[in-house]
């Protein structure tokens, strides 16, 4: 066999031949697409990150984006630009029209409901709502109320799940009688006035969360003694900032972007348009100091309840919360039934499995780590009972993070 080696003396004449020009890399142009998301909270901020784990892990994209507040009119740039898709926050009827008008591709992810035409990836509310009335419930709260901001349609659908959640455990709910004003903070001082105490709240956002705070403040209300707060979206710096700090419903606001993306890739390439909603669950709940209680009359029973809560994850006996409580075996089965509707046993299972959930969707620890991580001696067992509580494997959960 014989080998031919040939070597250029002039590459630049050589490329210009039509041989060379077909082993030339070509330029690939990538889909140009606009996002409408303000940059001012932290849900944004997280979603705008989902969007970019997606494009990391699949198709890169030229990114138009300019910082705006929540609510805002199109920007300027929109009615020139020129684009393959985009995803937006359709907060009002100017910001539809403007995407309508550009006659792209359009994933919305506001559950402002202004925009009903538009494929629409959002944060869960039932299921939102219910993380934060279990909070409260597992806390031994029987009165309950919700303090929304009537300007928003996802906080209304957030008081209406609220409501059902307390309805179903056999509780009544007070709705803050919002009128979407500026400023309600005097409304909001009257309307807690009136409360029986104590109350578990559930306010729409974060920022309701500490509106409600500083008017328990200035009442004189003790939190979490006699009110307890929880919010939703978990931003935690405002969290923190909070007095006492507010404990939050955790969306899973990367996860929207993530699945915003590749529902609008999809669109990109099919060059359809179609409608649609899809929802995604909460990833748990931070708490913090503003439910950090057991809201029960008998000191021994919430001594029983915080030790299990504390202690859920390590190895305990029944021995052992009976000794944290004073109370005999059959008086702590008693009561604890009456009081939170499950024995002793299930509470830390529940503990167990929630602090499990959370782990698989916010950390990278494998299947193996979690379940020792929350106390359970074989991965197996781990498997068997989450799949059994929760209706999904742990795999299933960590892929959905």
């Amino acid at each position: 066999m014989r080998v031919h080696v040939f070597f250029l003396r002039n590459p630049v004449a050589a490329a210009e031949t039509p041989m060379f020009l077909a082993f030339m890399p070509r330029k690939i142009r990538l889909p140009v697409v606009a996002l409408l998301i303000e940059t001012s909270n932290a849900f944004s901020r997280e979603l705008l990150h989902g969007i970019r784990d997606w494009m990391r892990a699949n198709t890169a994209w030229t990114i138009h984006l300019s910082e705006q507040g929540r609510g805002n009119k199109p920007p300027a740039w929109l009615k020139d630009w020129r684009g393959d898709g985009i995803i937006a926050r359709v907060e009002n009827s100017e910001i539809a029209r403007a995407v309508r008008q550009c006659g792209v591709p359009v994933v919305n992810v506001s559950a402002s409901g202004v925009a009903s035409d538009f494929p629409t990836v959002i944060s869960d509310s039932a299921a939102i709502a219910k993380f934060a009335a279990k909070h409260l419930m597992e806390r031994g709260f029987k009165h309950f109320a919700y303090c929304g901001d009537s300007r928003f349609a996802w906080s209304r659908q957030h008081g209406i799940h609220f409501a059902a959640q307390c309805a179903d455990a056999g509780a009544g709910c007070n709705v803050f009688p919002s009128t979407g004003g500026d400023d309600e903070l005097e409304a909001i001082r009257r309307w807690l006035a009136k409360l029986p105490h104590p109350v578990g709240i559930m306010t729409c956002y974060d920022i309701r969360g500490q509106q409600v705070l500083d008017a328990c403040r200035k009442l004189g209300l003790r939190v979490p003694d006699e009110v307890a707060v929880i919010s939703q979206h978990n931003d935690e710096l405002l969290c923190e900032l909070c007095d006492p700090p507010l404990s939050s419903v955790i969306p899973g606001a990367r996860k929207v972007g993530l699945e915003a993306a590749a529902l609008l890739s999809r669109l990109m390439k099919s060059r359809k348009h179609g409608a649609g909603i899809i929802t995604i669950p909460p990833i748990g709940v931070a708490t913090r100091q503003s439910t950090d209680i057991i809201a029960v009359d008998d000191p021994r029973l919430a001594n029983a309840a915080r030790y299990i809560r504390a202690h859920a994850c390590s190895p305990m006996q029944i021995t052992d919360v009976m000794k944290a409580s004073g109370l005999s075996r059959t008086l702590l089965e008693r009561l604890f039934r009456k009081h939170f509707g499950v024995s002793p046993y299930e509470q830390a299972l529940r503990h167990r499995i929630a602090m499990a959930e959370q782990l698989l969707r916010t950390t990278t620890l494998t299947i193996a780590e979690v379940a020792e991580r929350v106390g359970f001696s074989t991965v197996e067992h781990f498997t068997t009972t989450y799949t059994r509580r929760q209706g999904r494997s742990p795999g299933v959960t960590r892929k959905t993070k």
